[in-house]
């Protein structure tokens, strides 16, 4: 059965092609409107942000990038209107370390056969088009990694069962098999070898809408503890009215406000044409651990019913703590920051 937030987002196509052109039926608008759907949407719910996110952000603009003409018409105009994707990546022994992958793809005459296995791949249950990084030629290493167009009734790919998750539990989390799935050659997205060139920048931007994720959530989270604040009487008064409570709330509204800039301007450097990838992993990096602390706060300014599932406060703390592992760990992000910086100076 189709997950709700796979049929709320197919519901709306102004949300699944948002920088999609309007000749494919997306609406052709900015990197920028991305950013702030994703965090909108995470205000309510981070799961269905998270299919916003990777559709918009990874997939659609994978094959706006890379796409041949006949691809971006096949592919694109499906993915704007009824049709999710998936980008297919990490495996068992290939986590942070990306490129260490071991699934292959064989050449024979005019396709390639793919074998191997993924895990961790969002929106996999539910997905209609795998964008699958394999490699053609392992004595190359990362240089032979190449990207393919895998549609979801190819002979021979199997979607596992779905994780059970901590948080995000209304978005799929699914491993991958791959037994002698066989790929049209014309199906290679881009050039032969150059996958990983589109993993490192779709990782780069999509760090920036899980910024978007992470922030609008947290956001939600605030949102709805204040009132519960403002309600709560103890004492003779308000918990808000409380100078130590006062401090922690003005602390994490600051923190809040400091992600939000922070995440608009590596937007606006990325549409700027401008180089953005310190400040995406600081964007990542800094939404993420905000995130972890807000939810974390909002459940001990409300107290036991903010540990109850009586109130959704708990569920934006399970959601948050993903934020700090997946499209890159913090301590990966703060690798890349501390490079970007050893290059400035």
């Amino acid at each position: 059965m189709e997950g709700a937030a796979v049929r709320l987002l197919r519901g709306s196509a102004l949300l699944m092609g948002i920088e999609i052109e309007t000749k494919y039926g997306g609406t052709g608008a900015s990197f920028f409107s991305s950013i702030l759907a994703i965090e909108e949407l995470a205000k309510v719910d981070a799961s269905v942000a998270l299919l916003c996110d990777l559709q918009n952000t990874v997939i659609n603009n994978l094959i706006r990038k890379h796409g041949t003409e006949e691809q971006k018409a096949t592919y694109l105009t499906e993915l704007a209107t009824e049709k999710i994707g998936s980008f297919c990546l990490s495996e068992a022994g290939a986590g942070s370390d990306a490129f260490a992958l071991k699934t292959r793809a064989d050449k024979k005459g005019n396709y390639y056969v793919i074998n191997g296995s993924k895990m961790w791949i969002t929106n996999a249950e539910y997905a209609g088009l795998f964008l699958v990084m394999a490699n053609i030629n392992s004595d190359l290493g990362y240089k032979g990694i190449t990207c393919f167009l895998v549609d979801r009734d190819t002979e021979g790919l199997h979607v596992g069962k779905a994780e059970n998750k901590m948080g995000l539990r209304a978005s799929s989390t699914c491993p991958l098999t791959f037994e002698n799935v066989k790929v049209p050659e014309t199906n290679i997205l881009g050039q032969i070898g150059h996958g990983y060139k589109y993993a490192v920048g779709s990782l780069n931007e999509g760090r920036i809408g899980i910024a978007a994720q992470m922030l609008g959530l947290a956001q939600g989270c605030f949102d709805h503890t204040i009132p519960y604040m403002k309600e709560r009487i103890q004492f003779g008064k308000r918990i808000f009215d409380f100078q130590g409570l006062q401090h922690q709330v003005a602390q994490v509204a600051t923190q809040l406000e400091a992600a939000r800039l922070l995440i608009y301007n590596t937007a606006r450097l990325l549409e700027g044409g401008k180089s953005f990838i310190k400040e995406a992993s600081m964007a990542k990096y800094y939404a993420s651990e905000i995130a972890g602390l807000t939810t974390s706060k909002c459940i001990e300014w409300m107290g036991g019913v903010g540990y109850t599932k009586d109130f959704p406060v708990e569920k934006y703390f399970r959601d948050a703590k993903v934020g700090t592992i997946y499209e890159g760990a913090s301590n990966i992000q703060l690798n890349t920051i501390a490079k970007c910086i050893d290059t400035e100076y």
